[in-house]
């Protein structure tokens, strides 16, 4: 994936290509407008060389004047053209929401659960009433299996997720088929660090946490002590599930999150969970066997249920219903919530209820609001410039694999012939899903979003059985592109298909520096840390020879050794090997965007624009794309969580290991960023 969501509507990429981008140029492409600075110097810091920060150099004077949004916890490129998108949403959802449409329309059920969302006033009337029948089942429970049965009740009816993940998904080894697929989880902050590493940020965000369970069961009716008893409870059972469950990096590794069993081999792993008469409880029948990500944590998980009482339990599971509702009730739950994550993540004011609303409504009714906002703001001519900037770059990639001297032939020809496998998505779907069956009103928000996550979940349950279907995996406003590796497909939405990463006027060096890098960057994802096990099919599957593997993994660790030195707020240092797959993909990406450039008619040449060579401009738009500021409390948590490094690095630490930056911008010995030839990383 390109970046890190940062909210719904997603914040994770996409381009455009002018009219002579590739040789022959498209026909039929639209006219250029009026001439813009893509590349503007008021955005600039000439003040610092190129060498010594290329960052600051491309966007220092923007970042001094500019500020983050109280309502925003980053800001800059990603997140100006996800604001923009927003606002364009935002005009469709009112307009289907101001009139009446046939019932089942697209327009009355984009609508209608908008307006609900929207009206605040029967909202608050209801104050916790949507919840009230599950807080009094709860509290009838009296035994270990009533605790059980509730766990799968919360699973099967989408209240919840206690105790573990669960979910019907594609067989990685078996890629045409469903599995039933089981996962570490029970815990509801961002990362098991947060409960274990024991430091002045984790402390703080511990107390606002138990603040805030304190705070719901408090608006629940449960007095102010018991209330606190509760905030311990739970924190210490989840901390217990915490301690239990693997590592972001030590997950990076797909073979060993792949674990096959059948439901009696699996069963007898967790003597007090029979998932024989489970799973038909969570409507999964017929099953023999099912994945299990990390069969540790649920032996671990098996013990913690006998070691806590059933009234502990019961308040774990109350919390559990409390988390997940909180948002859609009255304003108390929501301020509440809010309090909470703005220790998170420093934001300062929480956004308008109406972006807020939005993009709850994009996250679970896409290509309903999709199909809208295509026909209002996509032009056509975008997809066609993408297919044809996919291809070229395609071609790139397989020339650059033809002459690594690291890889023997027989490897080669095997990358070849996945890259040749590789499918595309780009902008929207082909067939858009229509949500048989699902029905909103105006009136009952926490209703509305009840009907939602159960027929999600029941139409996840309904593909067991059925060959495995490949959709378009993000809602089309998103801004973001990814790869999948058990599709072996890229995908890029309609969303990110604008400037500053793609824009039909301008020139070939703007465009392969921002979408051109994007599209190299979801490419290399067939070949990073992860990607590179999965085969041309999207099996899972080892097609390397040894000799070539090691020689891959002694280059890649070379990348982890280069970003373990960064740190963020001067003291949290960037996890290399978490980070290792994303940082792979921005040095891949950028060398094969950059050759693609090189082989346009703005390419060949040496004609400034704005006064910097084509070169000069190639770099430049790469580093504006990745123009941003966040908190320092957004700093700290993505550093635990996120599979991207921070921005700067981003920008920065792929052109030291490229020889053509150094070139365009005359970095020489001394420069803070230059690094001799010989330590200049070469990998795809």
């Amino acid at each position: 994936m390109m970046r890190s969501p940062i909210t719904k509507l997603t914040i994770a990429a996409a381009v455009c290509l002018s009219a002579n981008a590739f040789a022959g140029g498209i026909e039929n492409a639209p006219k250029k407008p009026a001439p813009r600075k893509y590349i503007d110097k008021a955005n600039m810091d000439p003040s610092v060389r190129p060498g010594d920060n290329f960052y600051e150099y491309a966007n220092g004077t923007w970042l001094q004047r500019n500020e983050i949004p109280q309502k925003e916890t980053r800001w800059g490129s990603f997140s100006i053209l996800h604001q923009a998108n927003t606002e364009r949403v935002l005009t469709i959802l009112k307009d289907a929401g101001g009139k009446t449409y046939p019932k089942g329309s697209v327009k009355q059920r984009v609508g209608d659960l908008y307006n609900s969302g929207m009206d605040t006033a029967a909202i608050e009337r209801r104050g916790y009433d949507p919840i009230k029948p599950d807080l009094e089942r709860i509290s009838k429970i009296f035994n270990l299996s009533g605790v059980i049965n509730e766990i799968t009740y919360e699973r099967a009816n989408a209240l919840g997720s206690p105790l573990f993940g669960f979910g019907v998904g594609q067989d990685p080894k078996h890629v045409t088929r469903y599995i039933v697929s089981f996962n570490q989880g029970g815990t509801s902050l961002p990362d098991r660090d947060y409960y274990l590493v024991d430091n002045a940020r984790n402390q703080k965000v511990q107390t606002a946490f138990k603040q805030y369970i304190s705070t719901l069961f408090q608006l629940t009716g449960t007095g102010a002590a018991a209330s606190q008893r509760n905030a311990e409870t739970v924190f210490n059972i989840e901390k217990q599930l915490a301690g239990a469950q693997m590592s972001r990096i030590a997950m990076r590794d797909p073979n060993k999150t792949y674990n096959k069993f059948s439901v009696a081999d699996f069963s007898a792993t967790t003597p007090h969970l029979n998932w024989a008469v489970l799973m038909p409880q969570m409507k999964v029948n017929g099953q023999d066997s099912v994945l299990v990500r990390q069969p540790e944590f649920f032996r671990s998980a098996d013990n913690i249920l006998t070691q806590i009482s059933v009234d502990d339990w019961k308040t774990y599971l109350t919390w559990e219903i409390l988390r997940n509702s909180a948002n859609t009730l009255s304003s108390p739950f929501v301020k509440a919530s809010f309090a909470y994550s703005s220790v998170l993540s420093g934001q300062q004011v929480q956004a308008p209820r109406t972006e807020r609303v939005a993009a709850l409504v994009d996250g679970s009714i896409g290509d309903l609001l999709g199909q809208l906002y295509i026909e209002k703001y996509f032009p056509p001519a975008a997809k066609i410039y993408m297919v044809n900037l996919v291809n070229n770059l395609k071609i790139t990639l397989g020339d650059r694999i033809k002459r690594l001297d690291w890889m023997s032939d027989e490897t080669k020809q095997r990358a070849l012939k996945k890259l040749s496998a590789f499918g595309v998505k780009i902008a929207y779907p082909d067939k858009w899903q229509t949500y048989p069956g699902l029905t909103f009103t105006r009136d009952d928000y926490a209703g509305n979003l009840r009907r939602l996550s159960q027929w999600r979940y029941n139409e996840s349950i309904s593909h067991l059985g059925k060959p495995y279907e490949k959709r378009f995996n993000m809602t089309p406003p998103t801004v973001n592109a990814n790869y999948s590796p058990t599709n072996n497909e890229i995908t890029f939405p309609a969303g990110i298909l604008q400037f500053p990463f793609f824009d039909f006027g301008a020139d070939d060096a703007v465009n392969y520096g921002g979408i051109g890098a994007v599209i190299g960057h979801e490419m290399t994802h067939g070949f990073d840390d992860q990607g590179r096990q999965f085969d041309a099919d999207g099996t899972l599957r080892d097609w390397w020879t040894k000799a070539d593997a090691d020689k891959f993994k002694t280059r890649a660790d070379l990348v982890v050794n280069q970003y373990d030195q960064f740190t963020v707020l001067d003291t949290i240092h960037v996890k290399g090997r978490l980070t290792l797959g994303e940082n792979l993909a921005d040095l891949g990406g950028l060398n094969i965007a950059y050759e693609a450039f090189k082989k346009t008619k703005e390419g060949h040449s040496n004609t400034k624009i704005d006064g910097f060579t084509p070169d000069q401009r190639f770099f430049l738009s790469w580093a504006q794309v990745w123009r941003s500021k966040q908190r320092p409390e957004t700093a700290a948590s993505r550093i635990l969580t996120d599979p991207h490094s921070p921005e700067q690095y981003r920008a920065n630490a792929p052109l030291t290991n490229i020889d053509a930056w150094y070139t365009a911008f005359d970095v020489k010995p001394g420069d803070k960023l230059y690094k001799a030839p010989a330590d200049r990383i070469k990998i795809w």
